[in-house]
Formats: C-alpha cells, sequence, structure tokens
C-alpha cells in the first residue's frame, strides 16, 4: 500500500485466499504494526513472545487461549491481547477466523522455530 492511499478491505475476501491453518497473511499496516488474518483449526503450540504483545480478536468461530492457570474463551466478536512474555497456546475447535494485530517483528510461533513457523506474506 502506498502511504497516502486509502483502500477497502474485506475480510471475507481475504479470508477467502487463505488455505493453510495457523498461516497468518498480512493484510494492512500501521505505525509499526501488521494487521494480519488467518484461520486456526485444532491446538497450536505452546510458546511466547519476548518483545511483543499480540491481539486476536475473532471474526468467526471460537478460540480458546490456553495460559498457564486459565483459560479465555473468544467467541465471534471478541478479542484478547495477549502481553510480552506470556506463555499461550491458542486452540480452535472447528475452524476459527482470526485478526491478529502486533508489531511487525512479531512471529507467529514466538520464540520456537518449528514447522508451524510461518513467514509474514501479504495477500
Amino acid at each position: 500500500m502506498s502511504g497516502d492511499a486509502v483502500e477497502r478491505v474485506s475480510l471475507a475476501e481475504k479470508l477467502a485466499l487463505i488455505d493453510r491453518y495457523w498461516a497468518p497473511k498480512i493484510v494492512g499496516e500501521l505505525n509499526g504494526q501488521y494487521v494480519k488474518l488467518a484461520k486456526f483449526s485444532g491446538e497450536f503450540v505452546w510458546h511466547k513472545h519476548d518483545s511483543e504483545d499480540e491481539m486476536f480478536l475473532v471474526v468467526k468461530g471460537e478460540l480458546t487461549l490456553k495460559l498457564e492457570g486459565r483459560d479465555i474463551r473468544l467467541r465471534e466478536g471478541d478479542f484478547a491481547i495477549v502481553p510480552r512474555g506470556v506463555l499461550h497456546l491458542p486452540v480452535a475447535t472447528g475452524e476459527a477466523h482470526v485478526l491478529l494485530f502486533e508489531p511487525k517483528s512479531t512471529v507467529n510461533t514466538g520464540e520456537l522455530d518449528n514447522e508451524l513457523t510461518a513467514a509474514s506474506e501479504w495477500i
């Protein structure tokens, strides 16, 4: 996107382009932050982000954020912010569509580097 262009972004249209679970795609950028969309299904991995907070907004479906000692259940329209350094495990029963808001430096698996680590790509 150019710096002076204002563009419409359709969440439904962008989500239709995503064909892999747990691989967030960039759909916008502002103030050093990325807006990402992802499809989740099943259980991810326990991880944390040492330097970044991470926001999860459920667009469709349900998502549980497992934390040490408690779970947070998010339904459509709900969001939660996981502060930096907090160990968490996202779990989706069925398919969940999620908008993520996080610094550009955020890697989806946090400090882990494994088969679920996804490169940041625009769609």
